[in-house]
């Protein structure tokens, strides 16, 4: 290659990784509309066409914090709010979505080691994916330490996830047992093949993130579209959540979005 090709191929890679420069792009995006934190984990945990494009792209630009890598999902950030807007990420049908994860599971894996990190994960996922299963929900993704799953009856979502959340208290690897925290959330998601695509995904996935060290959480909407009588049968009650002084707001959601803590209550 050419010197002076070369010089200044360097001199671009190093703008470009220059963390004034990119943090400039970050605050860009944090003013245009849609998430602005699409393209994390999580916010990339969705379906669809951007998110598929945003799953190659970051991939394709690897994990270092860059200018290109903010601008490509910035452009993308668009396009979902303007799929948004103009109603093509709403589906024609209410589909409750759950997400899950393990409290702590990084850290407690960095001194397990990998030979009983995966032995946890393999028994997590006997623990869990059955309870799925038999609530007539499908896994559409698994997630690292978590999964993201569809039901298209909310109440037996709910029922899933407290069998799940009971045969995970079984689950034991060198005297250590997870904890799952949760969050369900009804909306009308568009599907793209067997994924989906749209706000109520996000929506579902911020739920989750309130759950703090364990907590099931669940979405005003898929709480109200149960049976009357669901949460006494399954001998759980609902408690408002607050968002704490110190917890960040949550992005990507509607302003009237109400989450609810599911508690246990006393069996009689």
């Amino acid at each position: 290659m050419n010197p002076y090709v070369a010089s200044t191929l360097d001199w671009v890679r190093g703008v470009n990784r220059r963390p004034a420069v990119v943090g400039a792009v970050r605050r860009m995006r944090r003013v245009l509309p849609g998430d602005p934190t699409f393209g994390d984990p999580l916010s990339m945990a969705g379906p669809g066409s951007a998110l598929a494009i945003a799953r190659v792209a970051d991939k394709f630009l690897d994990d270092e914090p860059g200018a290109s890598r903010e601008m490509g999902l910035g452009a993308l950030q668009l396009w979902q709010a303007v799929l948004e807007r103009t109603g093509r990420g709403r589906g024609e049908r209410d589909v409750t979505i759950v997400f899950t994860d393990l409290v702590g599971f990084s850290t407690w894996s960095l001194g397990a080691g990998d030979v009983d990190t995966l032995t946890l994960l393999r028994k997590v996922s006997k623990a869990v994916e059955p309870a799925v299963a038999v609530g007539g929900g499908h896994v559409v993704k698994r997630l690292g330490d978590g999964i993201m799953a569809d039901f298209y009856r909310p109440e037996k979502a709910l029922e899933a996830v407290v069998a799940a959340r009971a045969a995970l208290a079984e689950v034991d690897v060198d005297g250590y047992t997870p904890t799952m925290r949760v969050g369900i959330h009804t909306g009308s998601p568009r599907q793209i093949g067997s994924d989906w695509l749209g706000v109520d995904v996000t929506v579902a996935a911020r739920v989750m993130q309130t759950g703090g060290n364990g907590n099931l959480m669940i979405s005003h909407t898929a709480l109200e579209a149960m049976p009357d009588g669901t949460l006494q049968g399954l001998d759980l009650a609902s408690r408002p959540y607050r968002r704490g002084f110190f917890a960040p707001k949550l992005n990507g959601v509607p302003e009237d979005l109400k989450i609810l803590r599911l508690v246990q209550t006393p069996q009689r």
